[in-house]
């Protein structure tokens, strides 16, 4: 026994000594190289149309001398250029994707654009200029074909694998791969090589594969490849959704004794990987990152409450649909918009920077109490760990975009799953976040009014308690939407939010890809069903039980919306760890097991938790 703990330690050792090597010397190259990768605009001229509808989700780094900038047709290269107009338009013509894209739109025409001061840019139109069908990006020093795309990947940008669009150096494979080591290694018991946990954390991880074939342009295959890890994990969390018998340990689906988790690495070892694996992440982002659309609209959207703007239409042109979520998105960015500041340009956004690192820090801390609470400090710990050290996190942190806020309101609401009136305040602050996590308010509503034996408590007891649930979300709902409704209409808010998301097609879903409209809506009508089902079917209790229901829930909303990307992979990511790891007895290096209760004075005991002060009506009915 002691020799394996002192492997255990010379491992964590090792490991953390890495750790710390890897983060400074990765932050240290990166500001070093302070590189940018410019990922194009939309295309000009009479094209706008087509392009203004999608969105592009990058960054335009460029300055406004990279925007396109039409040039008459010219056999004459123009001042400071080698190549002329017409050259261009010739070397464009004469491509084989471009002559094939042009045989299916008759009458097509082209029209060539300056691209910055060393490229050209060639776009196609149909007939009137009602689509643009190609583009070309020609050096202008030698004449090479730079990039050339049809189809879906003209107007939407972030389909073309522009390096570092999203996420920047963290896609790289001497930080992802590190990463995923990093994830797993604590996790690995050597004694059960094909434990069922070994399994799960490696499908969270296959993400990646798909991740890599989205870099590299490859959309065909990314987008398929992201529905298996998405349904197997559907599956997984309803399977520990089956309620136990009495006596069961840890509340094991059917009754089995679940077995011990075994961590690899000591709980204080892991302590210390998260300081250095947070250092490494706040560095990164500082010296690495680039905010997306998503986290600039957080700015712009705090600016306009502050200045008691309408939130929602008249946005700027460089990020018109960013009003397309729920006001807490923009009140959550106001306190750093106050501190940081905005230009009123797309920028380095230093008030982004600071709200993604603050939600990160905020679904570290979340998840230790959430842990501590079912497990003790051990799995609170494993499970702050686990999100420092899995790279799609990292991945939306250095984005900088919303949806790590939208994960810490959805884990706010499982940390206070036993106040109704709390638990309720967070579900409307999920679901204004981003509109998605409203699936998630039956579910809520009733947790703890039932358990594997019925209903918990007498009547009037259940009624106060979903009755304190709804008052709470109604009045912060109500409160957090006072911005919006002081200048827009709902019908306004409607038409921009939910008909806007529903409207856009979008490549990134097999339903985008391939036109499924039938079978996406018989996915969406299951979605419904899975979350009414949920919070009214009885099922496990606990808070492994709540959160595999969240997950569930989230995932099923997920397979069937219309544009799917891993940055929602956090959404969902807390929920599973709290799931699978809090399905097992602490094992070696955890608490001690808490003592087996009674059926009966397990009711009791939850619905004394759930609402105090009531526990005596409830112990009267157990």
């Amino acid at each position: 026994m002691r020799s394996r703990a002192l492997l255990a330690a010379a491992v964590s050792f090792v490991l953390l000594a890495f750790a710390f090597a890897f983060a400074f010397a990765a932050s240290a190259a990166l500001a070093a190289q302070a590189t940018q990768t410019t990922a194009p605009p939309a295309s000009p001229g009479r094209a706008a149309p087509a392009q203004t509808a999608k969105s592009t989700t990058t960054k335009p780094q460029a300055t406004v001398a990279e925007a396109p900038v039409p040039v008459p047709a010219s056999s004459i290269p123009p001042t400071g250029r080698h190549l002329s107009a017409d050259r261009v338009l010739e070397i464009a013509e004469a491509l084989p994707k471009m002559r094939a894209v042009r045989r299916k739109y008759r009458g097509s025409y082209g029209g060539a654009y300056f691209k910055g001061p060393l490229r050209w840019q060639v776009s196609f139109f149909s007939v009137k200029g009602a689509k643009e069908i190609g583009q070309v990006i020609i050096a202008d020093s030698s004449g090479r074909v730079l990039e050339q795309w049809t189809g879906f990947q003209v107007a939407w940008t972030m389909a073309r694998g522009y390096r570092g669009a999203f996420g920047e150096h963290v896609n790289a494979l001497y930080v992802w791969l590190p990463l995923c080591l990093l994830f797993l290694l604590p996790f690995i018991d050597w004694r059960r090589p094909f434990s069922l946990l070994h399994l799960d954390l490696l499908v969270l991880l296959s993400f990646s594969v798909s991740l890599a074939f989205f870099n590299h342009a490859h959309i065909y295959a990314s987008v398929p490849l992201t529905y298996p890890p998405l349904l197997y994990l559907l599956a997984r969390m309803l399977a520990l959704l089956r309620r136990g018998r009495a006596g069961s340990r840890s509340g094991a689906p059917g009754g089995q004794t679940a077995r011990p988790l075994r961590l690899l690495i000591p709980a204080p070892w892991l302590a210390l990987g998260i300081v250095s694996l947070l250092g490494f992440r706040i560095a990164l982002n500082m010296t690495d990152a680039n905010v997306i659309d998503v986290g600039y609209a957080g700015v712009i959207g705090a600016s306009k409450v502050v200045h008691g703007e309408a939130l929602y239409g008249h946005w700027p042109a460089d990020n018109e649909h960013g009003d397309t979520y729920g006001p807490v998105n923009y009140e959550a960015y106001v306190p750093f918009e106050q501190i940081f500041g905005w230009s009123g340009t797309w920028n380095d956004l230093p008030a982004a920077h600071a709200a993604s690192v603050f939600f990160d820090l905020l679904a570290v801390a979340l998840l230790f109490l959430i842990g501590r609470r079912m497990r003790g400090p051990t799995l609170g710990v494993a499970l702050a760990y686990a999100w420092v050290s899995f790279p799609f996190t990292l991945f939306a942190l250095e984005s900088d975009s919303n949806d790590t806020l939208v994960a810490v309101m959805i884990l706010a609401a499982i940390y206070f799953a036993g106040s109704p009136p709390v638990r309720g305040a967070f579900a409307a602050l999920a679901g204004l976040t981003k509109l998605a996590p409203l699936a998630l308010a039956p579910l809520l509503a009733t947790h703890g009014l039932r358990d594997r034996d019925g209903w918990v408590g007498i009547a009037a007891l259940r009624s106060r308690a979903l009755g304190l649930f709804l008052l709470a979300f109604v009045a912060v709902a109500a409160l957090v939407s006072i911005p919006a409704l002081t200048h827009d209409s709902l019908h306004t808010i409607f038409e921009r939010t939910l008909v806007y998301q529903s409207d856009r097609g979008s490549p990134f879903s097999v339903w985008g890809l391939y036109g499924l409209p039938g079978l996406q809506l018989v996915v969406q009508l299951g979605a419904v069903a899975l979350a009414l089902a949920l919070a009214a079917v009885p099922r496990r209790d606990d808070l492994v039980g709540l959160a595999a229901a969240c997950a569930a829930v989230i995932i099923a909303v997920q397979l069937g919306i219309d544009h799917w990307f891993y940055l929602y992979i956090p959404w969902f990511f807390p929920l599973v760890m709290i799931a699978l790891l809090g399905a097992h007895p602490p094992g070696r290096f955890g608490a001690p097991l808490t003592r087996e209760t009674g059926p009966a004075e397990r009711r009791a005991e939850g619905f004394v938790a759930r609402f105090p002060g009531e526990g005596l009506l409830a112990a009267q009915r157990s």
